[in-house]
């Protein structure tokens, strides 16, 4: 059986009229609040695709590659895939004859497992692996969501306002507490010109660093003393020490 419906009304509630019972009213000034907003307040919003939004140096778009003078900056040191959380970066190293020593034979990033958390940028040594600007990205298929060098590689003039941002945003006292000495860096292949001109200038040892012999370099040398262990660096024989 149907229930008998209840009044839960208070007493002290007041009536409606009949314009706040059809709430007509209402409408329309939530309709004249709108159109106010349309007129007077500044738009937001972009007529995509045609206008395109252009993101700030701080946006994390899609993971490149920095290329550099026709080759990737890249030393295939594969820290950027073990830091991926979702597993999206896998590479293959090769050696080459230079002062880098390896680069990336093969390098693939699986743009639908990518969550651009920019692990990867954080992590590389080399700032080889940066967050483009990049973000509007369509697939046919999953094979096509598979990028390779053909697709990271991006030469570097065009990643210079991410790699400025770079410099500030992991050290903000650059250029303020203290100043970038080249001299202390000579390991690193941020700076690839600099290394050039080193050996242009007489350090043709660059040009071999990868190439080392199988023999200790310190071996033939006659520095050191004997220490309590008992190793005595000058002749690499176990030293005797007398006892009273």
């Amino acid at each position: 059986m149907p229930g008998t419906p209840v009044n839960n009304r208070n007493d002290d509630e007041r009536s409606l009229n009949f314009w706040e019972q059809i709430f007509l009213p209402k409408i329309f000034e939530g309709l004249g609040y709108s159109f106010n907003k349309i007129k007077n307040e500044p738009v937001y919003t972009v007529e995509y695709p045609e206008e395109q939004w252009y993101p700030p140096d701080s946006y994390r778009g899609r993971p490149v590659l920095v290329e550099e003078e026709g080759s990737p900056r890249c030393v295939s040191c594969n820290l950027c895939a073990r830091a991926c959380p979702p597993m999206a970066i896998s590479m293959q190293s090769k050696e080459v004859d230079s002062a880098k020593e390896r680069e990336p034979a093969w390098f693939e990033i699986n743009m639908l497992r990518c969550i651009y958390c920019g692990f990867c940028e954080e992590v590389c040594p080399e700032e080889a692996i940066v967050m483009s600007k990049e973000y509007d990205l369509t697939f046919q298929d999953r094979d096509e969501a598979v990028f390779g060098l053909d697709k990271l590689l991006v030469p570097v003039e065009r990643l210079m306002d991410r790699l400025d941002y770079l410099h500030t945003y992991k050290d903000p006292q650059f250029g303020q507490e203290w100043d970038f000495q080249h001299d202390n860096n000579l390991h690193s292949l941020k700076d690839r010109r600099f290394l050039s001109w080193l050996v242009e200038e007489g350090a043709e040892a660059l040009k071999t660093t990868h190439k080392r012999d199988e023999e200790p370099s310190a071996a033939d040398r006659s520095w050191g003393s004997a220490r309590s262990g008992g190793l005595d660096y000058a002749s690499t024989e176990p030293a005797v020490t007398e006892r009273s």
